[in-house]
């Protein structure tokens, strides 16, 4: 999983993202709210950890300006044991979780792992994007008319719609929708968005996936 996270005090934020690296995940550490939302503008993430009290822009602030581009990661607010109104306002708007401090990095972990056990919950049936719509238990592409997608179609149309206008690569998709399968490469990458493509053009929607084969790939409106 690769995962944001910003705490403003230096010594915790360096425990977390030697922790989580050791545990195996891509780490992004960042300083301040601001920073937050900006590497979530450009970058995608399977977990985004914010803490509350931070400078240049607190965590409450980042958490709306990232749900209000859209970004439908999974988010866990850090929280001070007293900050329970923010607690409260976090989960309104729109956190799915938070860890109070001080905490225990065996609990953050198992969290994590938690997270990736039960990836499927975390993502809504019904993604939106412009003129087009998934309805992911369906398996189906809805713009002027529908279409209905293959199980892997639906995954790749899932990431893209989770991570609209960022740029994916290859690698990056490989990991997320082909993780389980050792034989899949950047051509079984470049058919698929072949034939999301395709699909997209038939039911004639103006949204479009942006990239060329082996490089980085953008769902667009």
């Amino acid at each position: 999983m690769k995962i944001l996270v910003a705490e403003d005090e230096s010594q915790l934020l360096r425990v977390l993202t030697v922790a989580m690296e050791h545990a195996g995940y891509d780490v992004d550490p960042v300083d301040n709210g601001l920073k937050a939302v900006e590497h979530a503008k450009e970058n995608s993430y399977d977990v985004i950890m914010l803490d509350i009290m931070m400078p240049v822009m607190d965590g409450i602030t980042a958490l709306k300006k990232i749900r209000e581009s859209g970004d439908k990661t999974y988010i866990l607010m850090l929280t001070a044991k007293a900050e329970v109104d923010d607690r409260v306002t976090g989960l309104d708007s729109g956190a799915d979780d938070y860890l109070t401090k001080p905490f225990s990095l065996k609990e953050l972990l198992a969290r994590l792992r938690s997270k990736e056990r039960r990836e499927d919950d975390f993502t809504p049936n019904k993604l939106e994007l412009g003129d087009v719509t998934l309805n992911v238990s369906k398996q189906e592409l809805v713009s002027h008319n529908s279409i209905r997608l293959s199980g892997t179609e639906t995954q790749l149309m899932n990431y893209f719609l989770l991570n609209q206008n960022k740029e994916l690569s290859t690698e990056e998709l490989l990991n997320h929708v082909w993780k389980n399968d050792i034989d899949a490469n950047a051509d079984v990458v470049w058919i698929y968005v072949s034939y999301l493509r395709q699909k997209l053009q038939s039911i004639q929607s103006s949204v479009r996936i942006e990239g060329d084969k082996g490089g980085s790939y953008k769902l667009v409106k």
